[in-house]
């Protein structure tokens, strides 16, 4: 399970990412040295920053909004789902019933 980095420092990071990314020749540089100085992994700062540039709209992809919503729907479906089984299940139930009844 990945661990849970505080929001601060995760603004902290991106924040002097944009500062200081023009001092290095490419992202995956600016990364490390930002991420050694932080503390974190350079691979989850530069996931950040290319989220970041997704949600601000300078990258295409799929915002965070966006894949909380798809998430939050794919949660909604399988319940649906399951719902709708267990429905088909009774009906069958008490169609059964009916019928010895009869």
């Amino acid at each position: 399970m990945p661990k849970r980095i505080d929001p601060a420092v995760k603004e902290r990071a991106l924040r002097l990412l944009r500062e200081h990314r023009g001092q290095y020749p490419s992202l995956t540089a600016a990364c490390a040295a930002v991420a050694r100085q932080e503390r974190i992994g350079a691979e989850t700062l530069r996931r950040w920053a290319l989220q970041a540039e997704i949600d601000e709209g300078t990258r295409p992809g799929t915002t965070s909004e966006e894949h909380e919503q798809i998430k939050r729907l794919k949660a909604e479906n399988a319940r649906l789902r399951e719902d709708v089984a267990i429905l088909k299940a009774a009906t069958t139930y008490v169609g059964d019933r009916c019928q010895a009844v009869a």
